[in-house]
């Protein structure tokens, strides 16, 4: 179960072992990741298990073939087993079975494989948390199986570090986009002493001053902090005082109050908070986002056909909206429409919303993010199979982060 006294590892597979292996070494917490095979009734050795497959796909025998699979050394001090499988989850679709992406067969199955009865009941209930987030986002059933670690046979070296060795290797592992829901009472408590300044973002960073018995840092907590993805670092804090060798323009009045500081110094603040979520977002919207961005954003604006960003963006990837980081579109849904936009044929479950646009005499449906309400562009009915839509979207108010 652990390789000295204070470590711990657990077996998990998410389909191509090397992109599994980059995604977890990237985790807080994570000490080492080993690539290799597990649970299987043959020869652990690559080019075995694809012949295995094939054989398996033509019927010719019923034996069970190995998983690929990253062997996850942890921390336990500094990162749960909770949240090293909260990153699993995330970080693959557990609802397509004997597949991941384009790569299709039983070796590539998702799986968490465990070393004790305490990981397996905690696989287990994150299993139901994280089904119930996705159901709520529209996916099927996971099919993830979840068992104790029977065998496990390191890979071949040329395996290891794969992507390391060669950052142009293809591994087809994308997430759903859903995030994992994680419970208020689970959430990292802020420090009660004034926050180090050496040890912050002194280009930008974002400090939450909160109190404690505060109902309204902890809804600010739930609505926001607990699916913190936007693109600037943040630090929670139950002091009064500026973190050491920064500067509050002036004293603190009420809590929570968000204050962005760039260079050490504060260049503006939200104080208080009662469930505006559009508000806040819109906020650091306009010191995050360049003013031509934010007349797209706020304004319902439209950059010229051909000027805008990601017109040729063809990475493996997502799409996600450029203030709060919230995925919109996988870039497997991307095409080339012709227009001079970025298009695609389909957005993330529950990534936008729809309303009713007049302007210019002209009847469309306007789509916004539904993670912080920025206009992002139109939805049209003149698009590819097979839903026949074109989110016809302005490249600039989008961020791209490839696999």
């Amino acid at each position: 179960m652990s390789t000295h006294a204070a470590m711990e590892t657990i077996v998990l597979g998410m389909g191509c072992f090397w992109g599994a292996q980059r995604r977890m070494e990237q985790l807080s917490g994570v000490v080492a990741v080993e690539v290799g095979y597990a649970n299987g009734d043959i020869e652990g050795r690559y080019e075995a298990i694809l012949q295995h497959e094939r054989l398996l796909r033509q019927g010719l025998t019923h034996k069970r073939n190995h998983a690929e699979v990253v062997k996850v050394t942890f921390d336990p001090a500094r990162v749960s087993l909770a949240r090293v499988l909260a990153h699993f989850w995330e970080n693959h679709d557990p609802t397509q079975g004997d597949r991941q992406g384009n790569d299709i067969g039983s070796n590539y199955r998702s799986a968490i494989y465990t070393t004790d009865k305490r990981q397996l009941s905690i696989a287990l209930e994150t299993r139901e948390v994280y089904q119930s987030a996705l159901t709520q986002a529209g996916f099927g059933p996971i099919t993830t199986e979840i068992a104790p670690l029977l065998r496990y046979v390191r890979a071949e070296d040329y395996h290891q570090d794969y992507l390391k060795k060669n950052p142009g290797g293809y591994c087809g592992l994308g997430g759903t986009g859903v995030r994992y829901p994680w419970r208020q009472e689970e959430a990292t408590p802020p420090s009660a002493s004034p926050l180090v300044g050496e040890k912050l973002a002194y280009a930008r960073q974002l400090v939450v001053f909160e109190a404690e018995a505060c109902p309204h840092c902890r809804r600010f907590a739930q609505e926001i902090l607990a699916d913190w993805r936007a693109p600037v670092p943040l630090a929670r804090t139950l002091s009064t005082q500026a973190p050491n060798g920064w500067t509050l323009e002036k004293p603190l009045f009420a809590t929570p109050t968000i204050v962005l500081f760039e260079n050490g110094r504060e260049v503006s603040r939200f104080t208080g908070y009662s469930s505006e979520k559009e508000r806040f977002w819109q906020w650091l919207g306009h010191h995050l986002l360049t003013p031509e961005q934010r007349k797209i954003a706020f304004a319902g604006g439209t950059e010229r056909p051909w000027t805008g960003s990601h017109l040729d963006e063809k990475r493996p990837g997502t799409f996600v909206d450029p203030i709060t980081g919230a995925p919109l579109f996988r870039s497997q849904a991307k095409f080339d429409s012709g227009t001079g936009w970025p298009s695609f044929f389909e957005p993330l479950p529950g990534a936008l919303t729809y309303h009713e646009d007049h302007s210019f005499g002209m009847r469309r449906i306007e789509v916004r993010s539904a993670s912080s309400g920025i206009h992002l562009g139109h939805v049209f009915d003149d698009g590819p199979p097979p839903t026949g839509k074109r989110y016809c979207i302005n490249g600039n108010v989008l961020r791209f982060v490839p696999d």
